[in-house]
């Protein structure tokens, strides 16, 4: 992975972060703070986002806080109206919010938990997409990093949702990033792997999470993407593996 200088490798740059307040987003949202960005920190949580922002005024950074539902998709197209009219411009957008549905067989699935699934891990980030490209494409060089997972290729027995959502929100990035491959916009997927959080606790109680990996050792990553010389597009960054891994074409 190429290195990013040690000053400010982000600088007057606007990076949106959504699942801000905790886990990998509020890992990213500091580290790119860090290194310079403002970031427009997006979560449901008011209380968990405003420490963030003392977090980030801790490290020298910037933040405005959006407390915001991404079910609420309406409020989506408002957010991208109000980074115009203060910005006119985004560089980095962090689509990292996302949810693990339930752990049980498809033909069990209450169809609220899968259309909320599908909501949050995959239309959110459609509309994302749908409200921040125009702004994308007024930076110099655009940068959209979505945060997936090996469970979209692996298919395991009762990981459904979270499965299905994660294999369509790799082919909706790869889409997009076929869209602006002649723009300055660099779109690339984050497959992070086992890492100490939340959402792996649910999914895995029994683990010791001591022997995981942090949001944090990942942090970094972000900042490589969602710097100006990064010149990958349409790829995964496997964080486990250390390499940047080509995802499957057409047959």
């Amino acid at each position: 992975m190429p290195g990013f200088p040690a000053n400010l490798p982000l600088d007057g740059r606007v990076a949106v972060v959504t699942g801000a307040s905790r886990g990998i987003g509020r890992a990213a949202a500091l580290a790119l703070a860090e290194a310079g960005a403002h970031v427009v920190a997006v979560a449901r949580t008011q209380g968990a986002l405003e420490e963030l922002d003392d977090e980030i005024r801790q490290v020298g950074g910037s933040a405005t806080l959006v407390p915001l539902d991404l079910k609420d998709f309406d409020a989506i197209d408002r957010l991208g109206k109000a980074i115009h009219e203060r910005w006119g411009k985004l560089d980095i957008l962090i689509g990292n919010a996302g949810v693990l549905g339930v752990l049980m067989p498809l033909s069990h699935i209450d169809p609220k938990i899968w259309a909320s699934t599908l909501d949050i891990n995959v239309t959110a980030n459609w509309r994302l997409i749908r409200s921040l490209d125009p702004l994308l494409r007024m930076s110099d060089a655009g940068r959209a990093i979505f945060v997936t997972s090996g469970a979209a290729s692996a298919c395991r027995a009762y990981w459904g949702p979270y499965a299905v959502t994660k294999a369509a929100l790799e082919a909706l990035v790869r889409t997009y990033a076929a869209e602006t491959e002649t723009t300055a916009i660099r779109t690339m997927l984050v497959s992070p792997g086992p890492l100490r959080t939340r959402m792996r606790r649910s999914a895995m109680p029994g683990e010791d999470p001591q022997t995981l990996r942090t949001p944090e050792d990942l942090a970094p990553h972000f900042v490589r993407l969602a710097s100006p010389n990064w010149a990958e597009t349409g790829l995964i960054y496997d964080f486990r593996q250390d390499r940047l891994l080509t995802p499957r074409g057409p047959e």
